[in-house]
């Protein structure tokens, strides 16, 4: 590698989702918008988690490579690049499931079953037998996903932060069993000598300040220093970063979640959108499609004549305002409906219109894609190779450090 595997993970990010079908608006809302604003800051890794779709659905996979192609091709409508990320399948990098193995090994039990959404997806997917090894373990895999890549950051919502401390959890572990070489004390005190005396006083203080005080300000402070270096071996970069969070060679660098906004798409009827739910519009939903949608929407249940006064709050309708009106309409909107002067079908039309007008986006971003699916098809082949290399290298270390890498 060119630089230190911690200085790289720092800006290097990894999301995925699972391909269950075209996305809807929320998807987009929710999760692509973020994405395609990250792709330009941070080095993204964009993964179709297709091993994680067979967790719940693994007794149906009729469509899961037509969902695979679904999934990228709205990706790509929603403006994410493959020459700013890289977009691949989970199941064309196989060591994802090497790592997932081989941390299965030393991952207590009772580290998965305490995940808030084991049982909860118990109780909520009732109609499934979920009582397998891959439900019970997918968090594993959702570690090894982030850790087979170094990721520093993971854009999550904050319902999913227990599954980051856990893949830290796990990654800390792991170094803990595994990130010892024999001499580590000897070769990191002379790692510490070729920064300087001046350096190396100061990158001692600043790890004493940070063990005994916990001051994250001098572990960061120390890391900058350890990258500043130019005389130094990448090897040496590595020891000089473990000896700062602990006693050995960091392999796995822990994860930090990367907290994105609550998406504020709501569904049809007001609840969140879902396809369970049935209240979603997809992202490339035809115009009469979206039109019969928007115009069955319910309203407020106080407006049953034409000139009954509303409260646009009591509304499903007010809150796609929210996301999609300009000032002036949701004004004109605030007015109309509580003085009865607009009726519910005028308060639809503007959201009709800047749906679709949205929607028209995609629609043009994918019809290049739809015409030729072999370029699809090429952006997740090569994607696929570029997150194999980076799986590679990680693994090459993982194996080395468990001494599984046999001459």
């Amino acid at each position: 590698m060119s630089l230190s595997s911690i200085t790289v993970g720092q800006k290097r990010v990894l999301s995925g989702m699972r391909p269950t079908g075209p996305l809807h608006l929320g998807h987009y809302h929710g999760v692509l918008k973020n994405w395609a604003q990250m792709q330009h800051e941070y080095e993204c890794f964009f993964m179709v988690a297709d091993w994680h779709a067979l967790t719940t659905n693994y007794d149906d996979t009729a469509r899961i490579e037509e969902y695979v192609w679904d999934t990228v091709l709205d990706w790509l409508a929603a403006g994410i690049s493959p020459s700013a990320a890289t977009i691949f399948v989970q199941s064309k990098v196989p060591e994802h499931a090497e790592l997932h193995l081989l941390l299965s090994m030393v991952t207590p039990l009772g580290w998965l079953e305490r995940v808030p959404t084991y049982k909860e997806q118990q109780e909520k997917l009732q109609n499934k037998d979920l009582s397998t090894y891959g439900f019970l373990g997918y968090p594993l895999l959702q570690a090894a996903d982030i850790l087979v890549y170094r990721a520093g950051n993971v854009p999550v919502g904050a319902d999913q932060v227990p599954h980051v401390e856990m893949t830290r959890e796990a990654a800390r572990r792991f170094n803990h069993f595994y990130g010892k070489e024999p001499g580590f004390e000897e070769k990191v005190t002379e790692a510490i000598k070729k920064m300087g005396k001046k350096n190396a006083k100061l990158y001692n203080s600043l790890r004493k300040k940070f063990q005994q005080e916990g001051d994250q300000a001098a572990l960061e402070t120390a890391q900058a220093l350890v990258e500043s270096q130019a005389n130094i071996s990448i090897n040496d970069r590595e020891r000089l970063y473990g000896y700062l969070d602990g006693e050995g060679k960091i392999i796995l660098p822990e994860p930090q979640a990367l907290l994105t906004p609550v998406s504020k798409m709501p569904g049809l009827d007001g609840q969140k959108m879902s396809k369970s739910y049935g209240n979603a519009i997809a992202m490339r939903e035809p115009r009469e499609s979206v039109e019969k949608k928007i115009k069955t929407m319910p309203t407020d249940p106080a407006r049953v004549r034409r000139t009954d006064p509303g409260n646009p709050e009591n509304c499903p309708v007010w809150e796609f305002h929210k996301i999609y009106s300009s000032e002036e309409v949701k004004d004109w909107v605030q007015k109309g409906c509580t003085s009865a002067g607009i009726g519910c079908v005028d308060c639809k039309g503007p959201v009709i219109d800047a749906v679709c007008a949205e929607q028209q986006v995609f629609v043009e971003r994918a019809k290049e894609y739809q015409e030729s699916p072999e370029i699809v098809r090429n952006i997740v082949s090569e994607g696929s190779e570029r997150a194999r290399d980076v799986a590679r290298e990680t693994m090459d270390d993982v194996r080395q450090a468990m001494g599984l890498s046999y001459k």
